[in-house]
């Protein structure tokens, strides 16, 4: 029988997503203990392009 590891790796896993945050697993590397997670947050406000008021 043969000694040798197999590096160990983390799972890949799903979206998480909540109320206007949604997480991502990044890139998984075999042999790294640490896997990154990127946050994306939706806006709480819609933004509106600025209109000059009419003069009197």
């Amino acid at each position: 029988m043969s000694d040798v590891k197999k590096p160990f790796c983390r799972p890949k896993i799903a979206d998480g997503k909540a109320a206007r945050v949604t997480t991502r697993q990044k890139e998984i590397v075999p042999g790294q203990f640490f896997v990154g997670y990127e946050t994306i947050w939706e806006p709480a406000q819609k933004e509106v392009a600025y209109q000059t008021p009419k003069r009197p």
